[in-house]
């Protein structure tokens, strides 16, 4: 019975599509695929180790053209054969080397499409044995240079007579924005100066059809992993410390072309850790 039923179904299916067409409509037809969009151009600082390299990672597999720069040579090199992403050795405190280094990637790439501004020393020293040159050169590194590459990215951007209707500008900041520890001041101050340069800089790239959010990390843990102790986990509300991917991932979700209404924000991601209110008891 059961196979009669499906035969009589489908006896029924074919003559409802023979009279539809006979009545001169048309027969429905697959969609044609999409033609595949032209790669996003990406360029990180600081994409040897670490939150770097997962970001590197994490924009290779989503199928895009990346290249990082780093002052560490052994690790890029490493990081590039290991991700596919194209390395150039950059010291950022030297603004030359690094407006050099995307002047090769606009001559290569005629743009750039998106800007992971991820490099970040610590140097946490008492203040008392932190010198005035140490503070200068945190602040050139972690803070000068997201200002060197968004200006370099302005100023190519006016340069074109098509105007590229993408683009993204993301800056690592850090949840020591807001909160610290002794012998952290110029970590802090530029983290403080990468979340405000941000906001800054969402309105003054809006003109080049360009976003800029700031991402601000907890506790990411990058080496030994599993080494961590179970209260470290525990005092997250997540219940876990951030691993390098927790970050690459917001990254890769900012740079979705649907995603353009976030702009001017700081992204939290801490595991709710900067929501917990500690007291010692």
């Amino acid at each position: 019975m059961a196979d009669n039923y499906i035969e009589k179904q489908y006896e029924q299916y074919e003559a409802r599509k023979a009279a539809w067409q006979k009545a001169g409509k048309p027969s429905v037809k697959k969609a044609e695929p999409k033609q595949e969009e032209a790669k996003r151009r990406v360029f990180v600082t600081g994409g040897a180790a670490g939150i770097g390299k997962a970001i590197v990672q994490a924009f290779c597999d989503d199928h895009c053209l990346v290249a990082f720069c780093d002052v560490n040579e052994a690790s890029g090199r490493m990081t590039a054969i290991e991700t596919g992403a194209m390395f150039y050795q950059v010291d950022v405190s030297n603004p030359k080397e690094l407006e050099d280094c995307m002047q090769q990637l606009f001559a290569e790439w005629g743009d750039i499409d998106v800007i992971v501004n991820n490099v970040g020393i610590g140097n946490f020293a008492p203040i008392t044995d932190t010198s005035v040159e140490d503070f200068d050169h945190i602040i050139a590194v972690n803070l000068r240079s997201v200002f060197v590459t968004s200006r370099q990215l302005a100023i190519h951007r006016e340069s074109l007579d098509t105007p590229n209707l993408y683009g993204r500008i993301i800056n690592i900041s850090s949840t020591r924005y807001l909160m610290s520890e002794a012998g952290t001041e110029g970590y802090a101050a530029s983290k403080g100066g990468v979340s405000s340069l941000t906001h800054a800089l969402a309105l003054s790239m809006s003109k080049w059809h360009i976003t800029a959010n700031s991402i601000s990390p907890g506790w990411i843990e990058n080496n030994e992993y599993d080494k961590l102790r179970k209260e470290d986990h525990l005092q997250h509300p997540s219940q876990r410390v951030g691993k390098p991917e927790d970050i690459a991932r917001a990254c890769v979700f900012l740079c979705k072309p649907d995603n353009d209404f976030i702009n001017g924000e700081n992204i939290t991601i801490d595991g709710g850790m900067t929501k917990k209110m500690i007291y010692i008891e």
